[in-house]
Formats: C-alpha cells, structure tokens, sequence
C-alpha cells in the first residue's frame, strides 16, 4: 500500500484558483496572496490610482468651499433649478465640513450629527442627477447612481441595498478609504412607495426596502464580500486558509451622503388638490392653468410624503427637502445655448471625428426647445429631437466631401428635404470623392497583395455610377467585384516581375472573365496557331 495520503481536492481548490489568478491576462502582476507579480521600475496604474485617491482624501481634508461657489459651479452646466441649487450647496457644504472636522479631530465622531441626506422632488429630465453629478465631480468624491426598483427587501429576487455601498467601492478604484467619503444616489425612490396613493401596483417588498435603507443612511458596517459574489467568496476562503480565519473587510456609512429624488407624480397632484382648497395663502400666488402640476412639490410636507407610502423612519432620514422646477421652452433654448453640458456639443464632437462642422441658427434652437418641450421629458427630449434632425445626417455626409452645412428651423421641421438639397448641391464635389476612393481601394489592394491596379477613366466611370445607383461605397462594391481578383493575379504573375495590371470596363464589368482570358494569353506557346473554327458543309462545297 502506498504511503501517500490522497490530496483533498478542496484543499487544492484555493491553489489552483491562485495559479489561474497569476497566469489571468487581466492580473497584471497581482496575486492573491497579497504579493505582486513580476518586480518592474516602471511606475503602475495602480501607482498613479494611489496619487490620485491620496489628493482627492487631501481635497476632503482640507475642504473649504462655500455654497456659493457650487452654486456658481452648477450654473455652469445646469439652467435654472435656483433653489435646488442653493439647497444642494448648503447641504454638501455642511456635511463635508463635518467630515473634515471629523477627521481633524476623532472625538467628534463619538458625537452624535443627523446626517443630512437629500430628498430631490421633481419631474424627469429637470436636472436632478445631473446636479449631483456635477457636484461629486467637482470635490472629486466617488458617486453611484441607481434605481430603487433594482432592489428587493431579501436581495434574493433583486439587488440588495448594501451593494450600493459595494459599488461605491468599485467608483473608487477598490480605496476604501475613499469610498467612505462618496455619494450614493437613489433615483426612483418614489416607485417604492407602499401606499395606494402613488398609484400604480403595489410592491410589496418595497416598505421592506425602506427599512433596509435607514441602516445605511443613518450609520452602519458594510462587508465587502457579499454573500452572491463568488470572486469575493474565494478570496475569503483563501484568506481564511492563510490567516486561520477570514479577515472581514467593511465600509462605515457613517460619512456617505445619500441623496434620493423621485418624479411623485401623484404626491403632486394631490398636493394641488389641497392647495387649490386653501382659499388663502399661497394658492393665491398659484395660476391653475400656466402652473405645471409637478411645481406644486415644492408645497409638499412630511405628512404629504408619508402618505403617499413612505415610512415615517424613511422620510426622517431625509431632513433636507428640495423640488425641481418643470422647465420650460426658453429653459430648454438657454440649456443648448449657454449650459457648458450642452447636448449640442456632443453632436459637434460627432460630426467633427468626420471633419465636419455645423451652424445652428437661433430659429432652429427655438423650434428644437418647443419641439423638446412637446415631448414632456425635460431636457432629455433636446436630444430626441436633435437625434431625429442630425440621424441621416450623420449617415450621409460623412461619405461626402461636405465639410460644414446650417441648420435652420425649416431644417428641424424637414430634415429630409435639406438634407437633399445639400446632397443635390454637393453632386459633382461628390464625384471627385467617389473617384478618391477607387484610389484608395487601389492603394489599400497594393499593399494587401502586392499587386497594382491602374483604373482606366471608363472603369472609374463605371464605379461611380453603380456607386450612385446602387446606393453603395466604392470599397463595398470593388471588394464585392474583386474579393478573389488576387489568386488569378498570383497565377499569372508566377513567373513574371511585372506586377502591375490594367483594370478596364470590361474587367469590372466581370473580373472573372478578365482573369481567364489573361492566363490563356498568357501560357499560350509562341508556336501555338490561334484556334481556328471549323468549316461548315456549305463552304466545303463551295470551295470544291
């Protein structure tokens, strides 16, 4: 019998995972034991990540803005939303100051300090996330987005709340330490509601939801090895085989700023109700036909928001309260033309990657912002609307040689026509541009299969026109025509230096046909009479 004790394959499970960590492609010298790969001079990624995160936990530190320069900095990229605006400043300012006193002095972490958390009200596409975007990016903290209908109160037929927290840590490159410090954002918080006033179906789960929310809003440790991840499963298992026990890993929520927004539609119409029923007060200052619904948010009181469904904990987990104003058709004119996130930049920075460039009149940003406004999503429909002017546009013209065009209102309400007007413009400059390409087939084919193909006028003539009739690029068309013209070229070329060949109407008429004719001329003896067609009966007999 032999004396080797059989390996349990269990024991070799946390090996085995190791070895295919290092040989990964995507391990770039880490390792699971804590060691890193192969020793280098040369400065990492990672390196740099480290810098980076140690001057943003400096930045925080050392934190002293004033509400007044984020408000400046919002005004930058998003138009109106005034108080929103100023609310959002003071909120961030507070609890970022509280942050670094903390850090200057630990004893006031034993204190106890509500948290102020933010409750966004509003209709879709006013600004909201984009507000807490530009404010994260501007005191260089991580930030997570996501919806609150993603989440279930088990985590086992959806997300579960704390992964939020996880992916905090991702935002922030795996640095805990800085992960503390971020923004968690919550859109959707209002689909969660349980109450039948919110309309809609009733989610069961979601007064669970809610529950789990308070823990991390208020103060709690997140693992960072979640119970359905099983990378992080693994690397638990190999911690614990190396330590005796498992090291669990986890994230204080104590300085994470949370921020919840939601449309409410029916909050805001009951408040309207109640509000058109005051008979004084400011219903007065209330115009019932030009007010938009959703402005009446910004009336809402705890006892409203409680019973639309939200637990009494939640809501007062959330003492700062702002609504987003409706915008209107001039807010949507001023957003494209002085908002630095202007949607309109993005389709320059699309069309210049054609070299090409664009002016928009001041009519075509008026009938964009009324269009935009038809579509009741805020400034989410701008860019519906630009997407339908520019669609075709971007398809046509890059293929062209036009380099600038206009847009004006006619061009927004017909973008058709002035797209064919500008085709029909442009004709013969586009034959110039067809007529480049069979060049740059020609050259691309050189140095492919080392054979050159000199394009008589006709055959490029013929290029052209099947080009334009058959709505096709000339590369589709010559590789179509010519995908195996290189094997009868290698034949033919076998013995001879000369490598250069004539493409004429007829060989693009039938490449194949071209080939075959090449090769029997070309392996014909000198010797060899041409074929001779045989005499029929009638001229024997004449001849005779």
């Amino acid at each position: 019998m032999s004396d080797k004790t059989p390996k349990d394959p269990l024991d070799q499970l946390p090996k085995q995972f190791r070895d295919l960590l290092r040989n990964s492609p995507f391990s770039k010298g880490f390792t699971p034991d804590g060691t890193s790969g192969a020793a280098s001079d040369t400065p990492t990624d990672t390196d740099s990540d480290d810098e980076a995160h140690q001057e943003v936990l400096e930045r925080i530190r050392n934190f002293n803005l004033r509400p007044r320069e984020i408000r400046d900095h919002l005004d930058r990229f998003v138009i109106q939303q005034r108080e929103a605006k100023k609310v959002l400043s003071v909120a961030i300012c507070d609890h970022y100051n509280h942050v670094r006193r903390c850090l200057e002095n630990e004893a006031l972490k034993e204190q106890d300090y509500a948290k102020q958390n933010i409750l966004l009200l509003g209709p879709t596409g006013v600004g909201k996330t984009y507000l807490m975007r530009c404010i994260a990016r501007m005191i260089g903290v991580p930030f997570v987005r996501a919806d609150a209908t993603k989440f279930s109160e088990t985590g086992y037929m959806g997300g579960d709340v704390e992964d939020l927290v996880r992916d905090l840590l991702k935002a922030a490159d795996g640095d805990a330490d800085l992960a503390q410090y971020g923004i968690i954002y919550i859109d959707e918080i209002d689909k969660i509601a349980q109450s039948s006033n919110s309309g809609g179906s009733r989610d069961v789960s979601g007064r669970g939801v809610q529950i789990n929310l308070l823990k991390l809003m208020e103060e709690t440790d997140v693992s960072l090895t979640s119970q359905s991840d099983m990378a992080s499963q693994m690397q638990a298992m190999m911690d614990m085989q190396r330590g005796g026990k498992s090291r669990k890993k986890t994230i204080n929520t104590r300085h994470i700023l949370f921020i919840v927004s939601g449309a409410f539609d029916k909050l805001a119409t009951a408040i309207k109700k109640r509000v058109q029923s005051t008979s004084i007060g400011f219903a007065a200052n209330l115009d019932d036909v030009d007010t938009p619904d959703s402005d009446y948010l910004r009336h809402a009181q705890s006892r409203d928001i409680i019973e639309y469904g939200m637990e009494p904990e939640f809501v007062g987990r959330l003492p700062v309260r702002v609504a987003c104003q409706s915008l209107t058709s001039d807010d949507l004119e001023e957003i494209l033309l002085t908002s630095e996130g202007s949607i309109l930049q993005q389709y320059r920075a699309d069309f210049a990657g054609y070299n090409i460039d664009f002016e928009i009149t001041a009519g075509a940003v008026t009938e964009v912002a009324g269009r935009a406004q038809e579509e009741s999503t805020g400034a989410r429909g701008l860019m519906t609307v630009l997407e339908q002017t520019f669609r075709n546009f971007k398809f046509e013209l890059p293929s062209t040689g036009i380099r600038s065009f206009s847009i004006n209102a006619e061009t927004v309400k017909d973008p058709e026509q002035t797209l064919r007007t500008l085709l029909a413009e442009n004709a013969s400059d586009q034959r110039d541009v067809l007529r480049a390409e069979v060049q740059t087939f020609a050259d691309r084919f050189k140095e492919t299969h080392g054979f050159e193909l000199n394009f008589s006028e006709e055959a490029i003539t013929v290029l052209i026109e099947q080009s334009l009739e058959r709505d096709k690029t000339i590369r589709a068309l010559c590789e179509d025509r010519f995908h195996n013209f290189h094997h009868g070229l290698l034949l033919l070329s076998k013995d001879e230096p000369d490598r250069k060949f004539e493409i004429t109407a007829e060989v693009v008429a039938d490449p194949e046909k071209a080939i075959s004719k090449w090769v029997v001329e070309r392996f014909r003896t000198p010797t060899e009479p041409a074929p001779v067609q045989p005499k029929s009966k009638t001229d024997s007999d004449s001849s005779a």
